[in-house]
Protein backbone atom coordinates (compact mmCIF):
# COMPACT_ATOMS: atom_id res chain seq x y z
CA UNK A 1 0.00 0.00 0.00
CA UNK A 2 2.72 2.80 0.89
CA UNK A 3 4.41 1.73 -2.48
CA UNK A 4 0.84 2.60 -4.27
CA UNK A 5 0.74 5.87 -1.91
CA UNK A 6 4.23 7.20 -3.03
CA UNK A 7 5.01 6.03 -6.37
CA UNK A 8 1.34 4.99 -7.93
CA UNK A 9 1.04 7.88 -9.45
CA UNK A 10 4.59 8.36 -11.16
CA UNK A 11 4.14 4.37 -12.20
CA UNK A 12 0.67 5.46 -13.93
CA UNK A 13 1.79 8.69 -15.53
CA UNK A 14 4.12 6.55 -17.71
CA UNK A 15 1.69 4.82 -19.21
CA UNK A 16 0.54 6.06 -22.92
CA UNK A 17 -3.01 4.04 -22.79
CA UNK A 18 -4.77 3.13 -19.82
CA UNK A 19 -4.30 -0.35 -18.62
CA UNK A 20 -7.33 -2.90 -18.97
CA UNK A 21 -10.22 -1.79 -16.43
CA UNK A 22 -12.92 -4.95 -16.19
CA UNK A 23 -11.83 -8.59 -15.13
CA UNK A 24 -12.62 -9.85 -17.95
CA UNK A 25 -9.89 -7.44 -19.87
CA UNK A 26 -7.35 -8.14 -17.43
CA UNK A 27 -7.69 -11.65 -17.12
CA UNK A 28 -7.31 -11.78 -21.25
CA UNK A 29 -4.51 -9.57 -21.32
CA UNK A 30 -2.90 -11.75 -18.73
CA UNK A 31 -3.33 -14.93 -21.07
CA UNK A 32 -2.07 -12.92 -23.89
CA UNK A 33 1.03 -12.37 -21.69
CA UNK A 34 1.49 -16.09 -20.53
CA UNK A 35 1.16 -17.22 -24.02
CA UNK A 36 -2.44 -18.63 -24.04
CA UNK A 37 -1.85 -20.74 -20.49
CA UNK A 38 -5.02 -20.55 -18.42
CA UNK A 39 -2.90 -22.23 -15.77
CA UNK A 40 -0.14 -19.92 -15.61
CA UNK A 41 -2.43 -17.21 -15.23
CA UNK A 42 -4.55 -19.19 -12.28
CA UNK A 43 -0.68 -19.55 -10.84
CA UNK A 44 -0.17 -15.87 -10.80
CA UNK A 45 -3.78 -14.76 -9.37
CA UNK A 46 -4.15 -17.27 -6.82
CA UNK A 47 -6.88 -18.67 -8.26
CA UNK A 48 -7.89 -21.91 -9.57
CA UNK A 49 -7.72 -22.45 -13.31
CA UNK A 50 -11.72 -23.10 -13.43
CA UNK A 51 -12.17 -19.10 -11.93
CA UNK A 52 -9.60 -17.88 -14.75
CA UNK A 53 -12.20 -19.78 -17.46
CA UNK A 54 -14.96 -18.58 -16.02
CA UNK A 55 -13.98 -15.12 -16.31
CA UNK A 56 -13.30 -15.22 -20.29
CA UNK A 57 -15.65 -17.18 -20.94
CA UNK A 58 -18.06 -13.90 -19.31
CA UNK A 59 -19.95 -16.57 -16.85
CA UNK A 60 -18.48 -14.46 -13.50
CA UNK A 61 -17.76 -11.01 -13.67
CA UNK A 62 -17.27 -9.46 -10.52
CA UNK A 63 -14.27 -10.57 -8.64
CA UNK A 64 -13.83 -10.71 -5.11
CA UNK A 65 -11.46 -7.78 -3.32
CA UNK A 66 -8.51 -10.16 -3.10
CA UNK A 67 -8.70 -11.28 -6.62
CA UNK A 68 -9.41 -7.60 -7.80
CA UNK A 69 -6.13 -6.31 -5.79
CA UNK A 70 -4.32 -9.03 -7.95
CA UNK A 71 -5.76 -8.45 -11.20
CA UNK A 72 -4.71 -4.87 -10.84
CA UNK A 73 -1.49 -5.54 -9.42
CA UNK A 74 -0.67 -8.18 -12.15
CA UNK A 75 -1.76 -6.66 -15.00
CA UNK A 76 0.28 -2.74 -14.00
CA UNK A 77 2.94 -4.84 -13.50
CA UNK A 78 2.71 -6.24 -17.13
CA UNK A 79 1.35 -3.21 -18.83
CA UNK A 80 3.56 -1.24 -21.09
CA UNK A 81 7.20 -2.08 -19.71
CA UNK A 82 9.07 -0.55 -22.24
CA UNK A 83 7.26 2.68 -21.98
CA UNK A 84 8.14 2.75 -18.57
CA UNK A 85 11.55 1.84 -18.74
CA UNK A 86 12.51 5.18 -21.53
CA UNK A 87 10.35 7.31 -19.29
CA UNK A 88 12.64 6.25 -16.07
CA UNK A 89 15.61 6.41 -18.08
CA UNK A 90 14.60 10.16 -19.25
CA UNK A 91 13.98 10.95 -16.14
CA UNK A 92 16.90 10.06 -14.79
CA UNK A 93 19.14 11.33 -17.19
CA UNK A 94 18.12 14.81 -18.57
CA UNK A 95 14.46 15.69 -17.27
CA UNK A 96 14.21 14.76 -13.59
CA UNK A 97 10.68 15.27 -11.96
CA UNK A 98 8.70 16.94 -9.65
CA UNK A 99 7.89 15.93 -6.13
CA UNK A 100 5.08 17.18 -3.60
CA UNK A 101 5.04 16.46 -0.44
CA UNK A 102 3.48 17.08 2.90
CA UNK A 103 6.02 15.91 5.53
CA UNK A 104 7.87 17.42 8.88
CA UNK A 105 11.09 18.87 7.69
CA UNK A 106 13.88 20.38 9.42
CA UNK A 107 17.63 20.99 9.24
CA UNK A 108 20.90 21.74 11.78
CA UNK A 109 23.96 23.35 10.33
CA UNK A 110 26.91 24.71 11.71
CA UNK A 111 25.45 24.81 15.02
CA UNK A 112 22.16 26.14 14.40
CA UNK A 113 18.79 24.66 13.94
CA UNK A 114 15.60 25.21 11.91
CA UNK A 115 13.25 22.95 13.99
CA UNK A 116 11.06 20.17 12.27
CA UNK A 117 7.75 21.87 10.99
CA UNK A 118 5.45 20.13 8.59
CA UNK A 119 5.54 21.29 5.41
CA UNK A 120 3.60 21.43 1.99
CA UNK A 121 6.19 21.55 -0.55
CA UNK A 122 6.41 21.51 -4.56
CA UNK A 123 9.97 20.69 -6.04
CA UNK A 124 11.36 20.23 -9.34
CA UNK A 125 14.48 17.17 -8.63
CA UNK A 126 17.39 16.83 -10.87
CA UNK A 127 18.06 14.59 -13.03
CA UNK A 128 20.76 13.42 -10.57
CA UNK A 129 18.74 13.13 -7.76
CA UNK A 130 15.84 11.81 -9.71
CA UNK A 131 18.31 8.78 -10.90
CA UNK A 132 18.90 8.18 -7.19
CA UNK A 133 15.33 8.36 -6.04
CA UNK A 134 14.71 5.69 -8.82
CA UNK A 135 17.70 3.66 -8.25
CA UNK A 136 16.75 3.05 -4.13
CA UNK A 137 12.76 2.33 -5.40
CA UNK A 138 14.21 -0.48 -7.97
CA UNK A 139 16.85 -1.80 -5.06
CA UNK A 140 13.80 -2.14 -3.19
CA UNK A 141 14.82 0.26 -0.59
CA UNK A 142 12.91 1.12 3.12
CA UNK A 143 10.50 4.30 3.08
CA UNK A 144 13.06 5.98 5.32
CA UNK A 145 15.86 5.69 2.75
CA UNK A 146 13.55 6.98 0.56
CA UNK A 147 12.36 9.66 2.72
CA UNK A 148 16.41 10.74 2.97
CA UNK A 149 16.93 10.66 -0.62
CA UNK A 150 13.60 12.74 -0.99
CA UNK A 151 14.76 15.46 1.96
CA UNK A 152 18.56 15.68 0.05
CA UNK A 153 17.05 16.86 -3.29
CA UNK A 154 15.07 19.45 -1.38
CA UNK A 155 17.77 20.39 0.78
CA UNK A 156 20.57 20.40 -2.31
CA UNK A 157 18.88 22.63 -4.91
CA UNK A 158 21.32 24.88 -5.41
CA UNK A 159 24.70 23.38 -3.79
CA UNK A 160 26.90 25.76 -2.05
CA UNK A 161 26.66 25.60 1.82
CA UNK A 162 23.59 23.60 2.08
CA UNK A 163 25.84 19.99 1.21
CA UNK A 164 26.92 20.23 5.39
CA UNK A 165 23.19 20.03 6.20
CA UNK A 166 21.18 17.44 8.55
CA UNK A 167 18.27 16.89 7.21
CA UNK A 168 15.13 15.48 9.13
CA UNK A 169 12.92 14.21 7.00
CA UNK A 170 10.05 12.64 9.10
CA UNK A 171 5.68 12.24 9.55
CA UNK A 172 5.23 11.92 5.56
CA UNK A 173 1.47 12.72 5.08
CA UNK A 174 1.34 12.37 1.31
CA UNK A 175 4.13 12.53 -1.75
CA UNK A 176 3.29 12.38 -5.39
CA UNK A 177 6.00 12.21 -8.20
CA UNK A 178 4.89 12.91 -11.53
CA UNK A 179 6.84 14.71 -15.21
Amino acid sequence: MEDDTRFGTLQRALFTRPAPKSARAQIRFLRKRERGSTRRVAERLGVSRKTVQRYLAGVSTKPNKRLQEALVKETESEWQPQVKAQARQYASTSGGFTIKFRASLGFTANGSSDDARVRDLSIAVSAFHTKAILTLREEGATDQALHDAVAKAYFRLGGGSRASLQVRFTDVQWLDIGF
